[in-house]
């Protein structure tokens, strides 16, 4: 997993609430097991007719925010099913962080097993950055994780909060792999030992 330090880059707004895991990434696009590729079907449905064709006035397809990193939400953002491919398609289009009044629990839990950081923060400030992401390609924010710091683009800082286990995984690029592989001299010396005391298994 790639690590998650300090992050600069344009952020879209997509001032909607309660949206679902479906609208992230349709489910005819969960038939792979890869994590990559699924970047253009993020929210498919509303980003493309049904013939194919963009939709010009969705913010992704807007050429201010086809590049952008950082996702400002409204509440309830990744509810629905509990499909692992919304936050698999949300990193491969390129976007780290996303930011909200309130996740979905499981969306939430997710994000972080996949390099992305979800942030929760009272709707005040979310409307205030949402407000200030309008701005399109001059929407450029900071996001430290370190310091637990969002630098909108007039300067402004607004801190956030985040578990320090998860934190701790961000920084230093540990999903459930990474976090038992740090673990392998233990296992090896483990299992060393039964293969001593317990040959026949």
């Amino acid at each position: 997993m790639n690590k998650f330090t300090t992050l600069t880059g344009v952020a879209a707004p997509l001032a909607m609430i309660n949206v679902d895991t479906d609208m992230i990434i349709p489910k005819q696009f969960l038939k792979t097991i890869k994590r990559s590729g699924l970047g253009k079907n993020l929210f498919d449905e509303m980003r493309y007719t049904p013939d194919g064709g963009e939709v010009a006035d969705f913010v992704l397809n807007r050429p201010a925010y086809r590049n952008a990193q950082v996702l400002i939400a409204g509440a309830n953002f990744g509810c629905g099913s509990s499909r692992e491919h919304a936050p698999w398609a949300i990193a491969d289009f390129g976007i780290r962080c996303v930011i909200a009044p309130s996740f979905a629990d499981i969306f939430f839990n997710n994000c972080f097993k996949n390099g992305i950081l979800p942030i929760v923060l009272p709707q005040a400030d979310v409307d205030r950055l949402m407000q200030a992401a309008e701005n399109g390609a001059n929407a450029t924010f900071t996001v430290d994780l370190e310091k637990q710091e969002i630098t909108a683009p007039d300067g402004s800082k607004t801190g956030f909060a985040v578990d320090s286990f998860r934190k701790h995984c961000l920084l230093n690029g540990l999903d459930d792999i990474g976090l038992t592989l740090q673990k392998g001299a233990k296992i090896e010396s483990f299992e060393a030992a039964r293969k001593q005391s317990q040959p026949w298994l």
